[in-house]
């Protein structure tokens, strides 16, 4: 079986990116605050190392249609939704997040960070699931791109 790289690194990363988080709240709460500051500002640039890499191959090589049976597509489609949901959100949380911690809004840093990690985690797991979906377990399908869907070649 032969993997597409793009995806293969571009998941490797959010994976990256959900490991350093888990790594970063156990610091927190061992008071390592300078260790956990250095590890979720990681786990923030393995997240746009993700995005970029997706975004790029979107934009350059497109989006890979789900290449499984036509009667649970469905299915995929609906959990694509909710993964794309969460991912999203946990983005923007994330940034808030980050950004209440490097103001030293810690109060709301607080309150927010556990919530921006567990969105993150169901991100990541989604996202690999939505990975193995579209290349493991099922050959991918179609893959077109939005240069070549808009401008028609």
């Amino acid at each position: 079986m032969s993997l597409p790289i793009l995806p293969t690194i571009s998941t490797t990363f959010i994976v990256l990116s959900a490991i350093t988080v888990a790594v970063g709240w156990a610091q927190i709460k061992q008071r390592k605050i300078e260790q956990h500051k250095k590890t979720m500002l990681l786990a923030a640039v393995f997240a746009v190392i993700f995005f970029v890499i997706y975004a790029s191959r979107t934009v350059f090589i497109g989006n890979t249609a789900f290449g499984g049976p036509e009667d649970i597509k469905i299915y995929y489609t609906i959990f694509l939704i909710f993964h794309i949901t969460l991912a999203t959100v946990g983005a923007v949380l994330g940034i808030m997040t980050i950004i209440l911690g490097l103001k030293n809004n810690l109060e709301k840093h607080r309150k927010l960070g556990p919530v921006t990690s567990i969105i993150w985690f169901f991100t990541a797991i989604t996202g690999v699931a939505v990975y193995l979906l579209l290349y493991v377990f099922y050959k991918g399908g179609e893959t077109t791109s939005v240069i070549k869907a808009i401008l028609g070649f």
